[in-house]
């Protein structure tokens, strides 16, 4: 691709340099250039892209995209002044890759809890309606049926055009993709064209990253601001910060709720393990998924497919066949009749959320039993709060290790159990090895009991000083289960 094209409808300072020059590849690493390459010089949060210039060029790159020239500029190399090298790299990558997500029906669901099940929803949805679509989630990437692994809830601007441009080439016609707030944040969705952005809900979390909550939360608007006018806003009015999000956009705005009213009205008519049967807008339908926070996970998906043009009886039967997400709510039970649930929840929104939901289905008969943690190196002050939940809403909670990374695993006990209010006391036990406390949640319990092992979900590998050691809550569960039933 040559300069000119790939500077289409930028906004460039100065250019310095021959403007006649082939790209042949466009990075923000300077340990990826390679000959011909442009090289973007990024500020970033650890580090800035303006020390590797120099580093960038000696392995070939002859463009330099920076915000600060160096003090030495080479006549064989072009230099490029801009004002925000973050946010013109999203532009640069969309016009290197073809514009990609002008191409597709782009998706965008952002929030606290609920990104992954909505968008693998969808992308389910899509699917049995005949459609080929691309998927970008924490769990995977997907383009129709070719599985890639994921790196990141939201890919950096230049993997991410690959991934659509793929999608493009593959024949899809809708992408479905969870947006994170340090993607936001770090400009990775920048010059994306989004047909519709749907918002969950916004609770406590990432305040490692954010600081404080305003921040956040403007973080996560801001992705809702910079919609262009022929796109689709649909907020959850049922969030106290739902309408916040619609406040300055220019797109078209649409909401959805189960408590008030709304453009895309929701109720559960009847919840059990098995399911639930649900209204939206008047019509009912079953599905296999269950608890309050999938009503509104459907419900979205739903408002969603309803505002890409399709048919409300097609879409129900569609939704009537999807399947749990996998480390979503996902539902196990041994042979000695002991009910398991595991589930992502790392929040204390989305904790709360599981627990809320099975109690709300469970005859008080059976016992709650709650293995969870909090993972290091990440938000501190949600520790207790999870902690009060758990002991709060189970009848046994014990509290282990979740991805304790660099920090030392009895230390977030600690602050997880500086939560648990003194009435409560009696209701946890610590075991830091997250084996054993699955193993003596089987041991406590009963057949008919619940156990809910949290925090971890899809993954398969719990970090530990910084090696990714496997683990596996449901392949321990089931080890675990049979080993012990005999």
């Amino acid at each position: 691709m040559n300069l000119e094209h790939i500077l289409n409808r930028i906004p460039v300072l100065e250019i310095i340099g021959n403007k006649d020059r082939v790209i042949s590849e466009l990075i923000f690493d300077s340990r990826k250039a390679v000959e011909d390459a442009l090289y973007v010089a990024v500020k970033g949060t650890v580090s800035d892209g303006h020390a590797f210039i120099a580093s960038s060029i000696e392995k070939g790159a002859t463009i330099i995209v920076c915000e600060d020239l160096p003090a030495e500029l080479s006549e064989e190399i072009t230099y490029i002044k801009v004002k925000d090298a973050a946010k013109t790299l999203g532009h640069l990558a969309s016009n290197f890759y073809g514009n990609p997500s002008a191409q597709l029906n782009l998706i965008g669901i952002t929030g606290t809890n609920g990104k992954t099940s909505t968008t693998t929803l969808l992308f389910d949805i899509f699917k049995t309606l005949g459609f080929k679509s691309a998927l970008i989630s924490t769990v995977e990437y997907r383009i129709g049926d070719e599985v890639i692994p994921s790196t990141h809830t939201t890919p950096d601007v230049i993997r991410l055009n690959q991934i659509l441009a793929q999608a493009v080439e593959a024949g899809c016609e809708y992408a479905f993709m969870e947006v994170s707030s340090h993607g936001i944040h770090q400009h990775r969705t920048e010059g994306l064209q989004f047909k519709i952005a749907g918002f969950t809900n916004i609770t406590h979390d990432h305040l490692d990253y954010h600081k404080t909550f305003e921040e956040y939360l403007k973080t996560k608007k801001r992705f809702f601001d910079e919609l262009n006018s022929d796109a689709i806003a649909i907020t959850n009015v049922d969030d106290k910060n739902g309408n916040v999000m619609l406040q300055n956009t220019k797109a078209k705005k649409k909401t959805y709720a189960l408590k008030t009213m709304a453009d895309f009205h929701g109720k559960i008519i009847e919840v059990d393990f098995n399911g639930m049967l649900l209204n939206f807008n008047g019509k009912e339908f079953w599905t296999t998924l269950t608890g309050k926070f999938n009503a509104y996970n459907l419900l979205l998906a739903y408002s969603v497919v309803v505002e890409c043009g399709f048919h409300e009886d097609d879409i129900l039967l569609a939704m009537s066949q999807l399947t749990r997400v996998n480390g979503r709510f996902e539902t196990l039970k041994s042979d000695g009749g002991i009910f398991f649930v595991v589930d992502y929840a790392h929040t204390p929104d989305a904790l709360e959320n599981v627990l809320d939901s099975i109690n709300e289905i469970r005859t008080k008969n059976e016992r709650l039993i709650t293995v969870f943690g909090c993972g290091g190196d990440r938000d501190t002050t949600k520790r207790p709060e999870m902690g009060k939940i758990a002991t709060r809403k189970s009848t046994l909670a014990i509290i282990t290790s979740d991805n304790p990374r660099t920090e030392n695993p009895g230390d977030i006990i600690k602050e997880i159990e500086a939560g648990v209010e003194p009435q409560n006391f009696s209701k946890y036990t610590s075991i830091p090895d997250r084996r054993e406390a699955i193993k003596m949640a089987i041991k406590f319990a009963e057949p008919k009991d619940i156990i809910v092992v949290a925090g971890k979900g899809h993954e398969t590998y719990q970090e530990i000083n910084g090696v990714k050691n496997h683990f596996d809550d449901k392949e321990t569960i089931i080890e675990l289960a049979r080993l012990m039933s005999k």
